[in-house]
């Protein structure tokens, strides 16, 4: 299968832009969400955390941007072997169908919380919504990063 992203190819490079761009998501396109969801009221969640997570006391935007750019660098590696959609329906997709799932039924149950966030419509719906815009910003991140890792571009003849 061809690369959705062209450019020289680097595993290495672009699993580090995958990281640096699932990161950098978290910071623009979730917490952005979540700013929006709660101006409309669907939320009450802190933006920009800084409460620590433990066991060993991280501030919560920190913990949050880790966790995105592992989900990031995911993205990195198999983004070759995703089908070729849109790019940003991939974002979408990969942001609802990894993070949000396996928040709900892995992570959930290893802290002791209900699955699907309880079965509670709203606050199911927004994982969704946050999960799915950092999904959107990771993707976009990651080509740009991507291309511009890849170095300029050389003019070519007509």
């Amino acid at each position: 299968m061809t690369p959705i992203i062209s450019g020289t190819p680097s595993r290495a490079r672009d699993l580090l832009c995958g990281f640096m761009a699932g990161a950098l998501a978290v910071v623009v396109f979730h917490q952005g969400m979540v700013v929006i969801l709660n101006t409309v009221g669907l939320t009450q969640s802190p933006v920009y955390a800084l409460r620590g997570v433990p066991p060993y006391g991280v501030p919560t935007i920190l913990n949050q941007m880790f966790w995105g750019g592992l989900w990031g660098l995911l993205f990195a590696a198999i983004a070759d072997w995703l089908p070729p959609w849109p790019l940003l329906l991939l974002g979408v997709a990969f942001g609802i169908l990894g993070p949000v799932l396996t928040g709900w039924f892995v992570v959930a149950p290893l802290k002791g919380n209900p699955l699907a966030a309880g079965w509670v419509p709203q606050r199911m719906l927004a994982g969704i919504f946050i999960n799915g815009c950092w999904g959107i910003g990771m993707a976009l991140l990651y080509a740009a990063l991507r291309r511009w890792a890849s170095g300029p571009r050389q003019a070519q003849a007509v």
